[in-house]
């Protein structure tokens, strides 16, 4: 048995040799940091490392909901939400008949997560406040991960401490969340001075972030991006309750659970003509374009037609000054930040708007991983590359 055991540990060591030899990215996520606050609030570090490396000025394009979760969680797995089943920040499964929060296990995420896709292939990854990289996933998880709370200095201190190991202990790919400016957008709104100073403070975290990641002389890609964008929330609460009795659902937010066919249809009729705040649908007739046909999203669906705060049934406070998750395609202030720059990225690169889910099969071309099939393609952004030999497999 002991024997054994140094054969298996051996034929890992061995394995992961190879991957040693690769580059490294660093994915860091400032959350709500809406694609123009670079040029808004005069943004000096980050538009230095867009010009010395590529960006997308016009913005990406989350997938909907433009929401935290969901968009985190597509950025690592390449599938909308719809796909990967985290469909909202909070939401009901009526199979499971539970509500999904921060906290559930694995079992409720899809898709393959890009530290789960490098460690199977012998390549070590670490993770801070990324959604879904403190659970197993696809039967795997970070080699290095955070654990409780960490001020975000402390954030940026650990990623440096993480590449400083020894090279067989040094994660390749490392998965950082940063959300002060997603934060006050929320709370203060978009053209706040409290955004502005969140963008001025985030913009120096990441410039410092760099310079140290230069220091260290290893082959080190930055990618910087958010999970969506920011717009003022107008006039108040739209509760759904007062168009359409609820009594026969199970609601989180704005989402409709109906116990029933018969509850779904009749609160679709109800809801269909009483405002142009938003519009109904029932979940097979969601246009394809919103990908959002999943159990977990309920039935019928209200998608917002302006930066409306909408919710299924009255509670207390008013909402907040900053909104996001509605449609990126109706509201171009839901994209989001986009850059990367470092050895592999072609400098002065300029992309036109491009969806989220063209992350995944990019980073791992980057660290030279057999990716799955996801909903994004290599081929969107391979002109970013040096070596920009895209695969024809979608």
């Amino acid at each position: 048995m002991h024997r054994f055991c140094l054969l298996a540990l051996l034929s890992v060591c061995l394995a992961a040799q190879p991957q040693q030899a690769k580059p490294y990215v660093v994915l860091v996520a400032l959350g709500g940091f809406r694609y123009d606050y670079v040029h808004k609030y005069g943004a000096k570090h980050l538009s230095a490392l867009a010009a010395a490396g590529a960006t997308a000025d016009a913005g990406m394009i989350p997938a909907y909901p433009s929401l935290t979760i969901p968009n985190l969680y597509t950025l690592v797995t390449g599938l909308s939400p719809e796909h990967h089943g985290i469909v909202a920040d909070k939401f009901y499964d009526p199979s499971r008949k539970q509500l999904y929060g921060p906290e559930s296990d694995g079992s409720w995420y899809g898709g393959t997560p890009l530290w789960v896709l490098a460690e199977k292939q012998g390549m070590r990854t670490a993770c801070l406040f990324w959604p879904g990289c403190q659970v197993e996933i696809d039967g795997g998880r970070p080699s290095l991960k955070s654990s409780g709370s960490l001020p975000e200095q402390k954030r940026i201190d650990q990623v440096v401490a993480w590449l400083q190991l020894p090279a067989p202990e040094r994660p390749h790919f490392i998965a950082l969340y940063l959300p002060a400016v997603d934060q006050a957008g929320r709370q203060y709104g978009p053209d706040s001075p409290q955004t502005a100073a969140a963008v001025t403070h985030a913009d120096q975290q990441v410039g410092d972030l760099w310079a140290r990641l230069n220091a260290l002389q290893l082959p080190i890609d930055l990618i910087v991006l958010s999970d969506h964008g920011m717009e003022r929330e107008q006039g108040p609460w739209i509760d759904l309750s007062q168009y359409s009795n609820l009594a026969n659902f199970t609601t989180v937010g704005s989402l409709l659970y109906p116990n029933s066919e018969a509850a779904a249809e009749k609160a679709y009729q109800d809801l269909k003509i009483k405002t142009d705040a938003f519009t109904v649908y029932r979940r097979k007739r969601v246009p394809a374009p919103l990908r959002y046909d999943n159990p977990r999203v309920g039935d019928p669906v209200i998608v917002a037609n302006g930066p409306y705060a909408i919710r299924a049934r009255a509670d207390a406070g008013p909402p907040n000054l900053g909104m996001n998750g509605y449609d990126p395609a109706a509201m171009p202030s839901m994209r989001a930040l986009f850059l990367a720059v470092g050895p592999d990225i072609r400098p002065g690169t300029k992309l036109a708007p491009f969806e989220n889910v063209n992350i995944y099969p990019l980073i791992a071309k980057i660290l030279g991983l057999d990716a799955p099939q996801a909903d994004g393609t290599l081929n969107v952004l391979s002109k970013l590359l040096k070596n920009n030999q895209a695969d024809d497999t979608p």
